[in-house]
């Protein structure tokens, strides 16, 4: 199942003073299939979440007016809608304040369409499984309604963690996680167990897939993990 074809009905809200970037991204994300909606102001992009509840919110942090991480505050107020994020500036503290206000991801300019493209899909199968209840992943099918997950064909037994952990992994594929982002998403917030914990379920799931030589789920010294498809 190619990812277009799942695209279909799925809004995405762009929010960019730059009509060129406005564009360019508009053209790309409609080409995949997505519905897409723009505005140029922090105050339009709020009325337009209201008014059309966009599945995904794409913000530009440097805006006249209404900047980016106000805008982002005021739309968590509204709904819990995904936002990416997208700044200029490489500080750590700008990426920290946007994800303390509810940012749920974060992309540096200029980046990649391929990447933004990426992220627009894990942030889609994070927070709304439901409209891609059975994806096909590379070698993966996860079946979010069942809890399943298939290998090559192969349906693989998996605890209730387990399957958290592996849907994650691969629905963020390409991407680096860290333990303390897995230990967020999959054991929550309030954990309070030890980072370890992530070392244990991995080697567990790199069992049931025979990832012995770890060529599906890497490991990359001191940043964290990254699900690559052979």
């Amino acid at each position: 199942m190619k990812e277009m074809s799942l695209n279909k009905g799925i809004k995405i809200l762009l929010v960019d003073d730059e009509p060129t970037i406005l564009q360019f991204l508009e053209m790309g994300l409609e080409n995949e299939g997505f519905q897409v909606l723009t505005a140029q102001d922090g105050m339009n992009a709020v009325t337009m979440v209201k008014e059309h509840q966009p599945h995904v919110v794409i913000l530009d942090v440097m805006m006249p007016g209404m900047d980016g991480f106000e805008v982002c505050r005021m739309l968590k107020k509204i709904q819990n809608v995904a936002t990416i994020m997208l700044t200029a500036r490489e500080d750590v503290e700008d990426r920290v304040k946007g994800l303390t206000l509810g940012a749920d991801d974060y992309m540096i300019k200029p980046f990649s369409f391929e990447e933004l493209l990426a992220r627009i899909h894990a942030r889609i199968r994070n927070h709304y499984p439901h409209l891609l209840s059975k994806v096909h992943l590379g070698p993966f099918q996860i079946d979010d309604r069942r809890k399943e997950i298939t290998y090559d064909g192969t349906l693989l037994e998996l605890s209730p963690t387990e399957y958290s952990l592996l849907k994650y992994l691969v629905t963020n594929h390409g991407l680096v996680l860290s333990k303390p982002m897995i230990l967020d998403n999959v054991w929550g917030y309030d954990f309070g167990g030890e980072e370890n914990i992530v070392e244990v379920y991995i080697r567990s799931l790199r069992d049931k897939l025979n990832d012995r030589q770890h060529r599906i789920i890497r490991t990359l010294r001191g940043a964290g993990y990254r699900v690559d498809f052979v």
